[in-house]
C-alpha cells in the first residue's frame, strides 16, 4: 500500500505542473467534441493528434496525457447525440441509445445526459482505481486468455444477447446473423481469398464498421424523421423539464452504475475486447438481472439503469484498456494501439518494464487519467442545458445537418465515394428492417464481434490441429462456458420455479 501511495503521489506530482493541466483540459474537451460527431470516435481523434504532438515537441508524458485525455473525452461524448437524436457517436455508445433515446422522448434528456455523465465518471474511477491498485496482477491474469478463450468469451457475449432480443427473438437472432455475415465481408486474413466482394476492390477491406453504424442508425433514424414529417406524424422531442438527476434517481441507478464499470474494467483487461463488447455486455448483464428482480423494470423504453450500466462500462473499459499496453506491450484497444505507436515515436517501448523504466510516466499518466475525469465531469454537467438545446431546433435543419456530419465522418475514413454510396444503401436497409422491428443492436453486436471471433476460431483450431476439444481444456474457457449456460438456461429456470409456486398457492 506505501508503495502504491509514493507511486501516486510521484503521478500527481507530474499531473498538477500547469503544462499537464493544461493538455489534460484540452484534450478533454476536444475528446468530447469528437465524441459528439458521428463517425469520428476516439480512435480518429486520437490519431490527428498523434503528429500534432510530435511536431510541437511535447515530451511524452505530456503528449500520452493529451491523448488519453482525448481518449476518456471521446467516450463521455459519444453518449450525447446518442441520447438526443438516437445516433450513437462512437461505436461503444450504441447500446447507450436503447434507453437514453427513450428517456429523451418523455422529457428526460437533461435527466439523461447528467445521469449518464455521472455514471461514466464513476466507471472511470474505478477503472483508474483498478490501475492504480491491481495492475500487474490484472497484466498476469490477461495473459490466461488465447484464442480458445476468446473465442469463448465471444460465445457467452453472443448468450448474454439474448437478452436484448425482447418478446422475438427469431428477428433478434437473425439480425445477429446478418452482423456476423457482413463481418465476413473482405479478403480472409488466413487464405487471402475473397469473399463475398462480388469483384469490387473496395469491398476487399470489408465494410468499416463506422459505415454500418452511421447508415443502421444515423440514416435510417433520418429516414423516419422524414417518413413520420410528411405522413403528419412528427415524433417530438419535448424539451427537458429538470436539468440534473435528483437523489432518488442516483440511489436508484447506483447498483447499475457499479456493476457496469466493474464489468467494463474487466472486459477492458483483455486485450481487444474494447468498450464496445463491453458495453454490450454490461447492458445484456444489467438487463437480465434487473428484470429478475423488479417486473416492473422498462429496459428499451427508457429504464434509467439501461442508460447507466452501459455508460459506466464503456467509460471504464476504456480506462481499463492501458493496462495490456502499459503492462504487457498489447494495445487493449483500436485507440490504445494508435498511442502505443506514439510511444514509439519518442523510443519508448511499453511492457512489463516500463513501470521501473519510466515510473513518472506511467504513473502520471495515472493521475492524469483521474485529473482529466474530474474536469470531464465538472464540464459536461454544466452544459448538459446546452447539449439538451440540440432538441429545439427544427426538423428541415437538423435532419440536413446529421446528414451532412455523418457523411463527413464517413468519408474522413479512406476519402472514398463508395463508403458514402454504402453507407447510404445501409440506411435504407436499416430503415427496412425497423419497419419490420428488426432490432439493431443484435446486428451492431454481430459486426463488432464477428471478425474478432472468427480469428479466434480459427487460430484456436490451428494450434489444436483441429480439435475442438481446446474450446474446453481451459479453466477459464470452463467457466465462460458455464456463465454461457447460465445466462441462456437462467431465465427459463426461474420462469419455470415461479409458475409453479403459482400453480401451488391454493386460492381462497
Amino acid at each position: 500500500m506505501n508503495g502504491i501511495l509514493d507511486n501516486l503521489s510521484l503521478g500527481f506530482g507530474v499531473a498538477f505542473s500547469l503544462t499537464n493541466l493544461l493538455v489534460a483540459l484540452i484534450g478533454s474537451f476536444f475528446g468530447t467534441v469528437v465524441g459528439v460527431l458521428p463517425g469520428l470516435g476516439p480512435i480518429n481523434g486520437v490519431a490527428m493528434l498523434v503528429p500534432i504532438a510530435f511536431a510541437m515537441g511535447l515530451p511524452p508524458d505530456t503528449a500520452l496525457i493529451l491523448l488519453a485525455a482525448v481518449y476518456v473525452g471521446a467516450e463521455y461524448g459519444g453518449r450525447i447525440t446518442s441520447i438526443l437524436i438516437n445516433v450513437p457517436g462512437e461505436a461503444a455508445s450504441v447500446m447507450t441509445t436503447i434507453d437514453g433515446y427513450p428517456l429523451a422522448r418523455q422529457g428526460l434528456a437533461s435527466v439523461a445526459l447528467s445521469l449518464s455523465a455521472w455514471s461514466s465518471f464513476v466507471g472511470s474511477l474505478i477503472a483508474i482505481i483498478g490501475i492504480a491498485a491491481f495492475a500487474p496482477f490484472l497484466a498476469r491474469w490477461a495473459l490466461a486468455f488465447g484464442p480458445a478463450e476468446y473465442f469463448v468469451l465471444m460465445v457467452f457475449a453472443f448468450c448474454a444477447l439474448t437478452s436484448l432480443l425482447g418478446d422475438q427473438p427469431v428477428k433478434g437472432v437473425l439480425a445477429a446473423a446478418m452482423g456476423l455475415g457482413i463481418a465476413t465481408v473482405g479478403v480472409d486474413a488466413n487464405s487471402g481469398v475473397y469473399r463475398y466482394t462480388f469483384d469490387v476492390p473496395h469491398l476487399a477491406d470489408g465494410l468499416d464498421f463506422v459505415v454500418v453504424v452511421i447508415g443502421l442508425f444515423a440514416v435510417a433514424e433520418m429516414l423516419q424523421l422524414l417518413e413520420n414529417k410528411l405522413a403528419g406524424q412528427s415524433v417530438e422531442v419535448p424539451r427537458s423539464k429538470r436539468k440534473l438527476f435528483n437523489l432518488r434517481e442516483l440511489r436508484f441507478t447506483s447498483g447499475s452504475t457499479v456493476r457496469g464499470g466493474l464489468l467494463g474494467f474487466v472486459i477492458g483487461v483483455l486485450p481487444g475486447a474494447g468498450a464496445s463488447v463491453a458495453s454490450a455486455v454490461a447492458y445484456a448483464n444489467e438487463r437480465r438481472y434487473s428484470e429478475g428482480r423488479d417486473p416492473d423494470a422498462k429496459f428499451g423504453s427508457g429504464d434509467m439503469r439501461g442508460l447507466t450500466a452501459p455508460e459506466a462500462a464503456n467509460n471504464s473499459a476504456a480506462t481499463g484498456s492501458f493496462i495490456p499496453m502499459l503492462t504487457l506491450g498489447v494495445p487493449g484497444s483500436g485507440t490504445t494501439a494508435v498511442m502505443m505507436g506514439a510511444l514509439t515515436l519518442y523510443n519508448i517501448t511499453p511492457g512489463p518494464v516500463l513501470f521501473d523504466q519510466q515510473p513518472a510516466l506511467v504513473w502520471g499518466l495515472i493521475a492524469s487519467m483521474f485529473i482529466a475525469n474530474v474536469m470531464l465531469f465538472v464540464m459536461n454537467v454544466p452544459m448538459v442545458r446546452v447539449f439538451a438545446s440540440m432538441l429545439s431546433i427544427p426538423g428541415w435543419l437538423l435532419v440536413p445537418g446529421v446528414l451532412t456530419i455523418s457523411f463527413i465522418g464517413v468519408y474522413a475514413i479512406s476519402a472514398t465515394t463508395f463508403d458514402l454510396v454504402s453507407v447510404v444503401a445501409i440506411g435504407v436497409i436499416g430503415y427496412l428492417l425497423r419497419k419490420l422491428n428488426v432490432p439493431m443492436a443484435p446486428m451492431v453486436l454481430g459486426v463488432v464481434l464477428g471478425s474478432m471471433m472468427e480469428q479466434n476460431l480459427r487460430r484456436a483450431l490451428s494450434i489444436s490441429d483441429g480439435a475442438v476439444s481446446i474450446f474446453w481444456s481451459s479453466a477459464v474457457c470452463v467457466v465462460l462456458w458455464c456463465l454461457a449456460a447460465a445466462v441462456v438456461l437462467g431465465p427459463m429456470l426461474y420462469r419455470r420455479i415461479t409458475n409453479r409456486r403459482l400453480v401451488e398457492i391454493p386460492v381462497v
